[in-house]
């Protein structure tokens, strides 16, 4: 099997939208239109959640009028905080097909589909022009691409000439390696992590100038600590990630918090201008 199909398949619950239905109810909501923070909690799909995406988003200088693409976006949550907070217009890409229907139908029913559109495809081959985007935009999506130089090739070809591409990521730490599962991989054949160093070699390596760099791994460890908590007393479905994760989110959850705490992982978070 291929890697990105071992990647889509780990994603693919069957049931996602439904599972945002039956948790939009218990919380005393209406399905069929609701308010995007009505499923921030579930739909943000990283660390630190919406506080994360918008700090991201001003460290890249994210205006209303600017064209964003997210990539590997997920169902959304991260382009609907963007699109409504900033007002911008965001395309979201991902490989998952489950994803890109369950992300295209919640977007309507926030009533946020003239600012938000879905594309199912690959980071390594963007289905878009040159000179597209002021912004390619991405958090905790990389965990799965082994050819990272090839998503920062194609991210280069489709940002305009000022553009930037501002990253929240899951990368190396010096410990290794990882204990599994975590929430991006059930084992090691579709994990694909990086050191710090490396990464910034590689932007340099593909026509990026540096512009910001954060270590947001103490922040990390704790967001995660408090989700593997959350996750391990939830005995049925709310409106957490434990709605993408499925019933080994605990077990996920409580990984991902010991991979920070012994420094298999880190989290960075950063903007590199196109050059």
């Amino acid at each position: 099997m291929r890697a990105e199909d071992r990647v889509a398949q780990h994603y693919s619950r069957g049931d996602l939208l439904a599972r945002f239905e039956g948790a939009l109810r218990e919380a005393g909501k209406n399905p069929a239109q609701f308010a995007a923070d009505d499923i921030a909690s579930a739909d943000q799909f990283h660390t630190g959640g919406k506080p994360a995406t918008l700090e991201l988003a001003r460290l890249a200088g994210i205006r209303k009028e600017s064209e964003v693409l997210d990539v590997g976006g997920g169902v959304g949550g991260p382009a609907r905080t963007l699109a409504n907070e900033i007002g911008c217009r965001v395309t979201v890409l991902d490989l998952t097909e489950e994803f890109v229907e369950t992300g295209r139908e919640l977007t309507s029913r926030t009533g946020l589909s003239d600012r938000i559109q879905f594309e199912e495809g690959d980071a390594l081959r963007l289905p878009f022009p040159d000179s597209t985007f002021d912004v390619v935009f991405t958090q905790h999506a990389s965990m799965n691409i082994q050819d990272k130089a090839g998503v920062l090739r194609e991210a280069h070809r489709v940002l305009r000439s000022d553009g930037s591409y501002a990253f929240h990521d899951i990368m190396a730490g010096p410990v290794q390696p990882l204990h599994f599962p975590v929430p991006w991989s059930a084992a090691p054949d579709s994990s694909f992590l990086e050191s710090p160093p490396a990464v910034r070699t590689l932007f340099v390596g593909q026509g990026f100038r540096e512009v910001a760099w954060r270590d947001e791994s103490p922040n990390a460890l704790k967001y995660f600590q408090e989700r593997a908590a959350s996750a391990k007393n939830s005995g049925h479905p709310t409106m957490t990630v434990r709605l993408l994760l499925g019933e080994k989110a605990p077990k996920m959850l409580e990984n991902l918090a010991r991979n920070f705490a012994e420094q298999r992982v880190v989290v960075i978070m950063g903007v590199f201008a196109k050059q």
